[in-house]
């Protein structure tokens, strides 16, 4: 990385969202999304002078809906949001960033290592290559896709106890209702909604958690209705989880 002179100075908030010794480590990343995500196209320029509230906190406080110690994957995670500022918010959780592209793995894996963060690993790949291969107790993604085609991305991926908890906008109820049909077939609780970041935030953060309706006859990759259905469907396949580099 070079020069981050031009990185916005963290507000105030940040210090109530971060703790002292995680803030140092927000602020550097910060400098990383304002120089060389620009310059690799993985941030817009005109995101810099917004990247604390819009970008940084927004995805913070996410980390509330996170169980302690959790394994968390975070797919399509880009230039790493959220899955790096949870990794730097929670030292605690055990992040595993799931990204197909090339360009912003390499971003990521620089990232990782001029911060020193022990507790994340970086995978080249598509989520649905990790299905019936690994399994995590939270998934997250922050604008990766609508939630029919991300239940099917990520719900394969969620332990049987587990959840995915994706990072939505205002429309978030509204993408829950036109899933109903995909959360029905694939054997998902009623999604909950919440408002993150109240008075806090200038722009709150609006998460969308779905778990399984029945831990019990949950199988990975999941099976669909008719086969959960069938006096064969009992068994429960769960891959154990590896922290091997890939």
């Amino acid at each position: 990385m070079s020069d981050v002179r031009q990185t916005p100075s963290a507000p105030d908030t940040a210090r109530r969202v971060f703790s002292s010794q995680a803030l140092p480590l927000a602020e550097r990343y910060a400098g990383w999304l304002a120089d060389a995500g620009v310059v690799r196209g993985l941030i817009g320029p005109r995101e810099v002078p917004r990247l604390w509230d819009r970008h940084l906190l927004n995805c913070a406080v996410l980390s509330e809906l996170l169980p302690q110690e959790s394994a968390v994957a975070d797919i399509g995670s880009g230039a790493g949001l959220p899955g790096l500022v949870l990794a730097i918010a929670r030292p605690d959780l055990r992040l595993t960033l799931i990204e197909p592209l090339l360009r912003r793995t390499t971003f990521l894996e620089e990232v990782v290592a001029d911060l020193s963060l022990g507790n994340v690993e970086v995978v080249r790949g598509r989520a649905d290559a990790l299905h019936g291969h690994r399994a995590f107790d939270v998934v997250t993604s922050r604008a990766v896709a609508a939630l029919p085609k991300l239940l099917a991305w990520s719900m394969p991926l969620v332990s049987p106890t587990g959840a995915l908890v994706a990072m939505k906008g205002s429309s978030a109820a509204e993408e829950v209702a036109e899933a109903a049909a995909a959360l029905e077939e694939m054997g998902c609780a009623a999604p909950s909604i919440h408002v993150l970041g109240r008075g806090l935030l200038e722009s709150t953060t609006v998460a969308v958690r779905v778990a399984w309706a029945d831990p019990s006859q949950v199988s990975l990759p999941p099976a669909s209705r008719a086969e959960r259905s069938s006096p064969r469907s009992g068994s429960k396949r769960t891959k154990g989880r590896s922290r091997k580099r890939r």
